[in-house]
């Protein structure tokens, strides 16, 4: 529950709230959907029905509407995830671990994540991927003598991560060879890890000593981490640690203990706490900062107005907006726009912007505005492969092509 409470903190604005209409609608807010949009969801899926739900997608239904505070049918994100199977996907899916950990290697190559590959590389090979279609990945190579399937889990993930859009080509020969929930599954699953390498990367987590670090970087990582959590966060010990257990592969529990999202995790304090230390002005640049390195058009548009609505400065919004170089901007939206900029776009937050925005926040504030941004690109992946559009006749705010 906590997830969609965290991702739609600021999208809840669409359906409870009526947009801003524009004064004159333009040409792209008048534009007819393409022919795989639906016009009840402006999206490549129809609106779920409660009624043609089983069991536990009724439940799924009835906490995304709650989470949302949304009168009627979920919209956005947690729409698109009802059509999954509701299964745990990466341990579950009818597709086979070979395929879910491909679309996990897949998500963490696109975003340049040593940690996350290195570990799922371990145990892709044991679930039995072929090592040549790892290297294909891993390298970024052709996708020639590769499966069908395969192929489309790839190909999805360099469109969506790499150009943040899906093709139609590419988008019905997916559909095609895994079948809607499977899909949506696979989709979820690398939206899932996108967030996840946010927050690794946000905090240079590096793997143990010892263990082998098997992706080829555009660059080096800084060395500004903790020896023992091999992290930018000091260590957290779990309560129900054992310090002579040896971390097991192939598991569950892959992580290295004191290392990974789950140490991250244990640094957070929660989007109210965020909220009262900092306020919903610099939460909302935040999450502009972070539609804006996706070419979020929906997130974005949304949460513009929401943000002016806090009291975010319009000149500020346009620097982001236009990715200008940043001229009358105070300290901590600097340091904010700064950290997501080399974050989304490099892959890569050097020491000196990490140290500026740990200064500036404090630690917890820090983790808790990258868990905020991690969130919401993991929902811009959800929208780049199925095409998420505005609600008919609203202005899009974001200039992209």
């Amino acid at each position: 529950m906590k997830r969609f409470t965290s991702v739609f903190y600021f999208l809840v604005v669409i359906f409870v709230v009526p947009l801003v209409a524009p004064a004159q609608e333009t040409n792209s807010a008048r534009a007819p959907l393409p022919k795989d949009v639906y016009t009840d969801s402006r999206n490549r899926l129809p609106l779920i029905k409660r009624e043609a739900l089983d069991d536990r997608g009724k439940k799924a239904y009835d906490a995304a509407v709650s989470a949302t505070n949304s009168a009627g049918a979920p919209q956005g994100a947690a729409a698109i995830r009802l059509h999954g199977s509701g299964v745990a996907v990466r341990w579950e899916s009818p597709l086979g671990r070979a395929l879910t950990e491909l679309a996990i290697l897949t998500s963490a190559r696109e975003h340049d994540q040593p940690y996350e590959w290195s570990l799922h590389e371990m145990e892709a090979i044991a679930v039995g991927l072929n090592p040549s279609v790892i290297d294909v990945v891993r390298h970024r190579k052709p996708l020639i003598g590769v499966g069908e399937k395969e192929l489309a889990i790839i190909q999805i993930g360099r469109e969506i991560f790499g150009t943040h859009k899906l093709s139609s080509e590419t988008y019905a020969r997916a559909l095609k060879l895994l079948g809607k929930s499977n899909l949506v599954d696979i989709v979820d699953l690398m939206a899932n890890y996108a967030s996840t390498a946010t927050r690794l990367t946000a905090f240079n987590q590096q793997l143990p000593p010892g263990w082998k670090q098997f992706l080829p970087l555009p660059f080096n990582p800084p060395n500004d981490i903790y020896p023992d959590s091999r992290s930018r966060l000091p260590l957290i010990r779990s309560q129900a640690q054992n310090p002579a257990a040896a971390p097991g592969l192939y598991t569950r529990n892959l992580a290295p203990e004191g290392t990974g999202p789950a140490h991250i995790r244990r640094h957070q304090g929660s989007l109210q706490s965020l909220e009262s230390s900092v306020g919903r002005r610099l939460m909302g640049l935040a999450i502009l900062v972070t539609a804006r390195e996706h070419d979020a058009q929906l997130d974005w548009t949304v949460n513009e107005l929401a943000a002016l609505k806090d009291g975010l400065e319009p000149a500020i919004i346009d620097q982001v907006r236009h990715r200008e170089p940043l001229k009358g901007v105070g300290e901590k939206e600097a340091a904010l726009i700064e950290f997501g900029r080399e974050l989304f776009g490099n892959h890569n937050v050097t020491s000196q912007t990490y140290a500026r925005a740990l200064k500036v926040f404090g630690e917890r504030d820090l983790v808790d505005f990258v868990d905020l941004m991690a969130q919401h690109a993991g929902d811009g992946a959800l929208w780049a492969a199925f095409d998420q559009h505005l609600p008919a006749g609203q202005k899009p705010l974001l200039p992209i092509p």
